[in-house]
């Protein structure tokens, strides 16, 4: 079953303006279920944590609750191998300071280059602050896709900690994550995965992968401003927390420093319930795929994502055809049409010797929304030698973007000049 795109849209408050939302890797529109559960929990049940009376009792019952839809759209293995944050590069710095009490000199730690900085620098300042050696993964410049012989080198010296990002905020890659948990839990590391531009597109089993930590934000998928991480529990339980004396001594209240965003993660429940709806209109073709392995809420969100999955080869093989057919268009990253598989529906290109900056206030002046500059993913900008020359220019959809959206932004760039 396709999907209805003008039922889709009519769920989101700001998809009812023209303008046409491709900035959707900073952030995609918040769905209306997410915003409800905002207002409802500021109206009916706005109060801080574990207290005697009515309001504390319901508010920690909506938290409970958002935390379990959280443990389903992961499939974790319990609810309480979720922690809550404002965003996942504080979540990530967090559990760096805890990492690092495992660290000592003369260890390694793995990066790749084509990671979003948040999935960098916490690992560069541990490894500098414990002296341990850094070993950097680099990816194919012609294809955007990482390089698994310079993987293979950084692993041979027994690192420590690999951290990977499940898709590329610039390029739009997706990587092998669960062979990458393989390969490094043969040699003994820790896996830390950086899902936050994968959660939109996609179903993701923490179970399945084997990673033992990984990490997303809400505004990614339709929600509020809130980050989530996952933990094994074992590895929870065991890592130190820089934490205030009367917090919890487990997981995950430990590491869930001070009175989170209630209504925050309040909408993050609304917006999993949104797809939670997606998945039982349009996903159940795909129920036996997953049955085997989720039940009841967890079900449905795999449903969800996967219908969205199909339905975005559609999208990204449009843009694709876009891209090819603009003059003095370079796009980076995977550009094969036969291989939509193998990305997520975000795009980085340049256009002529235009400043990707006056390409995107010329989208905008179309009513077109689209980032330009390195998006945080330094380093990948910076192996392509365009740093310095203002990064480039990102396209990138969701599923409610439609193909006429992409007809418009081809009528747009190609009065570009």
């Amino acid at each position: 079953m396709s999907l209805d795109l003008n039922a889709i849209r009519a769920k989101f408050p700001a998809l009812h303006s023209r303008d046409v939302f491709f900035d959707n890797p900073g952030g995609t529109q918040i769905a209306q279920t997410s915003l409800a559960r905002m207002t409802t929990y500021l109206t009916e049940t706005n109060s801080n944590h574990e207290g005697a009376f009515a309001t504390s009792q319901a508010s920690d019952a909506i938290l409970d609750k958002a935390r379990g839809a959280v443990a389903a759209f992961l499939n974790a293995a319990r609810p309480e191998e979720i922690i809550f944050g404002p965003n996942m590069t504080t979540l990530t710095m967090s559990l760096s300071r805890s990492l690092a009490q495992r660290l000592s000199p003369g260890d390694s730690i793995v990066v790749t280059r084509l990671d979003h900085d948040a999935n960098i620098a916490p690992w560069l300042l541990i490894a500098e602050e414990r002296g341990c050696r850094v070993d950097w993964v680099d990816f194919d410049v012609e294809d955007g896709t990482l390089d698994m012989d310079s993987l293979e080198k950084a692993l041979a010296h027994k690192p420590k900690l690999v951290a990977i990002g499940y898709a590329s905020n610039s390029l739009g890659t997706i990587n092998p994550v669960a062979k990458i948990v393989e390969m490094a839990h043969a040699v003994g590391a820790l896996v830390f995965v950086d899902a936050v531009q994968y959660a939109p597109h996609a179903p993701i089993d923490v179970q399945q992968l084997g990673c033992d930590f990984l990490a997303c934000s809400a505004y990614k998928f339709f929600g509020p401003h809130v980050g989530m991480l996952y933990g094994r529990y074992d590895l929870l339980a065991e890592l130190p927390a820089y934490k205030v004396r009367p917090a919890p001594d487990m997981p995950p209240g430990k590491f869930e420093t001070g009175t989170q965003n209630h209504e925050g993660i309040a909408g993050v429940l609304g917006a999993l319930e949104y797809l939670e709806e997606l998945g039982t209109t349009y996903g159940r073709q795909y129920a036996e795929r997953y049955s085997e392995d989720h039940a009841g809420m967890g079900l449905r969100l795999k449903q969800a994502m996967a219908a969205i999955r199909a339905y975005e080869y559609e999208i990204s093989t449009a843009l694709l055809q876009v891209f090819a057919a603009t003059p003095g268009l370079q796009l980076y990253g995977p550009s094969d049409r036969r291989k939509v598989e193998q990305r997520v529906p975000t795009f980085s290109f340049t256009l002529k010797d235009m400043p990707p900056r006056q390409v995107a206030e010329q989208l905008d002046k179309a009513g077109i929304y689209v980032w330009d500059g390195n998006y945080y993913a330094l380093a990948i900008t910076e192996r392509l030698g365009l740093e310095a020359k203002g990064g480039m220019v990102r396209v990138g959809a969701v599923h409610y973007n439609t193909v006429e959206e992409v007809a418009r932004l081809e009528d747009a760039l190609s009065k570009i000049s």
